[in-house]
């Protein structure tokens, strides 16, 4: 009979590796509870057992399907054309996520979730044999950690360039796909109160600015603007979320957004933050718009 084994974080990780090790022949080691590589198999088919089943073929499909739930629609175009290659795939595959650090720790995470359910699916196939109740198949997620990788702040001096340029960067991309900024985006960014995200090792990713009214009443989002390699990781939501906890509603009753019918798709963070529908405003052009 096979002996029973108990499977610990240290050895989940042994598995992992040895799953990913594509030119070497391992076993697990019922008896000792440890992958080798090698075995005497004729005399040992209960103490050695075949790790769980994993190629170069399933590494590809946890690509894909890692690329489908991309959200960041450059990074997700560039990951397709990797994998779209013919030869070079993996090496091409990690090239572009090597480009974008936030992304890149995004996959890892989701490579190791993905690989940790195939192991334990694999233990509990071996606790049916054994007997024995299963344990639990669902790995935490980590998604929520990618956060943890941005600092986020009030504006200092040095920051007010990076938004500027950011900001000119976003217009280029609004007139390039016929899209409309913030109707408040043209303030002065030197007289708004902001509040930024930078990556850890200090790069800027993002900002978020406003400006009160005359009567110091509300505050009137100006820009909520996020470089594009750092989209969909829920950056504007947390700066939105920031934003609110350190200024309101200490410096005004108010906080009031314009938001473009193209980003539509954003109300729903900022119902999640307490905004409610106020106005929808309609414009008609008497002059005709140029072709794109």
């Amino acid at each position: 009979m096979m002996n029973t084994f108990e499977l610990t974080e240290a050895l989940i990780n042994d598995l992992l590796f040895s799953m990913e090790d594509q030119e070497g022949e391992f076993y697990m080691d019922t008896q000792d509870a440890m992958i080798v590589e090698s075995a005497n198999l004729e005399d040992n088919r209960n103490r050695y057992i075949n790790l769980p089943d994993w190629d170069s073929s399933d590494g590809f499909r946890l690509m894909e399907r890692f690329t489908v739930g991309v959200r960041n629609p450059l990074v997700r175009e560039e990951l397709s054309t990797a994998l779209n290659r013919g030869k070079g795939v993996f090496r091409a595959f990690k090239n572009v996520l090597h480009a974008y650090p936030t992304i890149e720790k995004r996959w890892f995470s989701f490579k190791e979730r993905e690989m940790k359910r195939e192991v334990i699916r694999w233990y509990n196939a071996l606790r049916d044999e054994w007997g024995m109740e299963r344990i639990g198949t669902e790995p935490e997620e980590t998604d929520d950690l990618i956060l943890e990788d941005f600092i986020f702040r009030p504006v200092q001096e040095k920051d007010i360039a990076e938004a500027a340029f950011l900001h000119r960067l976003c217009l280029e991309e609004y007139q390039a796909n016929g899209k409309r900024p913030f109707p408040q985006a043209e303030r002065n960014i030197a007289e708004c109160i902001v509040f930024i995200a930078e990556t850890g090792s200090g790069d800027f990713a993002a900002y978020i600015s406003a400006a009160r009214d005359q009567n110091n009443e509300i505050f009137y989002i100006t820009a909520l603007e996020v470089k594009a390699e750092y989209r969909s990781l829920g950056i504007g939501e947390e700066l939105l979320s920031r934003f609110i906890e350190k200024f309101a509603p200490h410096d005004a009753a108010m906080l009031s957004i314009d938001l473009p019918v193209e980003y539509e798709g954003f109300s729903r963070v900022l119902l999640r933050n307490n905004f409610k529908p106020y106005a929808i405003r309609y414009y008609s052009n008497l002059v005709p718009e140029a072709k794109m």
